[in-house]
């Protein structure tokens, strides 16, 4: 400053600063926010892939042959079948990933109209068989259609005339939960996997691996907890583990508690002192107790969810009465989902159990 002020010009020391400042401030702005943990612990290759083992092998072989079928993946959701299907497609395309690879959600639209032009359009694109750096590559394009048991039966219909005509240049991959909505022509033509959920142990194997690399500190009873919360879905486990992170802090240890309260699970003494009231047979009382559910903001849905393994497993009930009760928690379940009032639907099946009880 003091130089500009003899002389009117700035230094080479005043433009090193400045320089040095304006990088500081580009570098801070292009800095990417942390990814989620589902995103950033993906499986990288085909063997980072957890328990499905049958359908490791097969893509292994897949893999080294840099050979690959059309491929329908089937199974319960947060058990691996997008990450499966990418992870092979970055082994097999290498740098030319995002150019030979179409990938297609469940928020893409996906009716006839899409099938015709983007799909189509990509599927007709040739593929060189060598790379720029002249090392070779398969001569194909894949595209992958995530939760595709939501397509139109139109749109598969037109999907199963562009699966044949393109079958030199283009595999197709179909990702979904329910096999049963996809349509035979398309099944036959496809090599199909299913994906089991994931055991125990495997999760918590995961759990322990992303703790020990994030620096999380966690009760050892709370693995058990995300588990049993997640429901054999990793995804939904991984998401879990980082909420309750994001919450608690980096000093503090996650516990059981702290799951049960993020996740919306409700404490199970609600299910004995909801059965419990029912068996006294006091209308009265279970008025009070369903106001008092209320107060405490659970979700009702979750309840009867959670209601209905209880009632499965309670050793006081007879055969009967666990059927008439499960049969009466479907069909309050059923109104709920059709947009019924949760305080008439858990008042009408608790006065169903009364009933059943006596």
């Amino acid at each position: 400053m003091q130089a500009f002020l003899k002389t009117g010009k700035t230094t080479v020391h005043d433009k090193a600063q400045a320089s040095t400042s304006s990088a500081a401030a580009g570098s801070s702005e292009r800095r990417k926010p942390p990814a989620p943990w589902v995103e950033k612990y993906r499986p990288k290759s085909v063997d980072d892939v957890v328990e499905q083992s049958e359908v490791v092998a097969v893509l292994r072989k897949c893999v080294k042959g840099a050979d690959l079928p059309n491929m329908l993946l089937y199974g319960p959701p947060g058990t691996g079948k997008t990450s499966t299907i990418l992870a092979a497609a970055r082994q097999i395309f290498g740098d030319l990933y995002r150019e030979r690879i179409l990938e297609l959600n469940a928020s893409d639209e996906r009716g006839i109209a899409v099938v015709r032009t983007k799909i189509k359009n990509f599927a007709q694109l040739t593929a060189s068989s060598t790379r720029p750096d002249g090392r070779p590559c398969p001569p194909f394009k894949i595209i992958i259609l995530d939760e595709a048991d939501s397509m139109t039966h139109a749109a598969q219909a037109a999907l199963r005339r562009t699966m044949e005509k393109e079958s030199r240049s283009t595999r197709f991959c179909l990702v979904c939960n329910y096999v049963s909505r996809i349509i035979e022509p398309i099944t036959s033509r496809c090599t199909k996997f299913r994906f089991k959920s994931l055991g125990d142990e495997q999760i918590i194997s995961r759990l322990r691996h992303i703790c020990e690399l994030e620096g999380v500190k966690i009760d050892e009873s709370a693995y058990k907890s995300i588990v049993e919360i997640s429901g054999g879905d990793m995804r939904r486990a991984i998401t879990t583990l980082q909420s309750c992170y994001r919450l608690k802090g980096a000093a503090n240890t996650i516990t059981t508690a702290d799951l049960l309260e993020m996740s919306g699970i409700i404490p199970e003494n609600y299910l004995i002192d909801f059965l419990e009231v029912c068996r006294a047979g006091n209308y009265s009382k279970l008025e009070d107790f369903v106001r008092q559910i209320g107060y405490e903001a659970y979700s009702i849905g979750q309840m009867l969810e959670q209601f209905n393994e209880y009632v499965l497993r309670c050793p006081s009930l007879t055969n009967k009465q666990k059927a008439l009760i499960c049969d009466k928690l479907g069909e309050c379940s059923f109104r709920l989902q059709d947009g019924g009032s949760e305080y008439l639907q858990i008042m009408d099946l608790g006065c169903a159990i009364i009933l059943a009880l006596k």
